[in-house]
């Protein structure tokens, strides 16, 4: 169990049941009175986001969270499968659950799967990954009058992101998968 002094940004705490993390955390002393902790949730299974404003006499349970390391396998319907690197246990994960990280799964990837009461509710992918370029259209010359000139572009899983004018379709690029914005150009196609 957590005491309101103990809480601050990342950390992951337990409110009704749902397992939220801190994305903002203030203290707050007014002139007279207690202090305030003023903090802003973000539920780690639907992604709604809440404020909260505890006292410093106020206890905060731990979530049951637990973080394997497991290899993406396939995609079975709607549902991805995981397997555990060293049990070979494999799990289910849903499109909805990982909403855009689906763009950037790669056959056999290392992922991390975040574990609330068993059940996986998220996962974390490396930072970055390669991809090929599968249309975009040629950057116009003389279009550099300010610097950072963006274009669109679709890479080869269907993805759509912003890349750099000089960019070109069948060129590999670096993703960040946090973002989901181009990182940079790993060869020329």
């Amino acid at each position: 169990m957590y005491s309101a002094a103990d809480l601050k940004k990342g950390l992951k705490i337990e409110i009704d049941g749902e397992p939220y993390a801190i994305t903002d955390f203030e203290f707050c002393k007014p002139g007279k009175g207690t202090a305030l902790y003023r903090c802003r949730l973000k539920n780690l299974v639907t992604g709604s986001s809440m404020d909260r404003t505890f006292r410093p006499v106020d206890k905060v349970d731990v979530p049951n969270l637990e973080e394997r390391e497991m290899h993406y396998s396939y995609k079975d319907g709607d549902n991805y499968v995981f397997s555990d690197a060293e049990t070979y246990e494999e799990i289910q994960i849903t499109a909805e659950q990982l909403g855009d990280k689906t763009y950037f799964l790669l056959d056999d990837m290392l992922c991390n799967v975040l574990f609330f009461n068993g059940k996986p509710i998220d996962i974390t992918l490396p930072t970055f990954i390669t991809r090929v370029i599968a249309e975009t259209e040629p950057g116009a010359r003389g279009d550099t009058a300010s610097t950072n000139v963006q274009k669109p572009a679709k890479l080869d899983n269907g993805y759509e992101l912003m890349v750099p004018l000089f960019i070109n379709q069948g060129d590999t690029v670096k993703v960040d998968t946090r973002t989901g914005e181009y990182a940079e150009r790993v060869s020329k196609g």
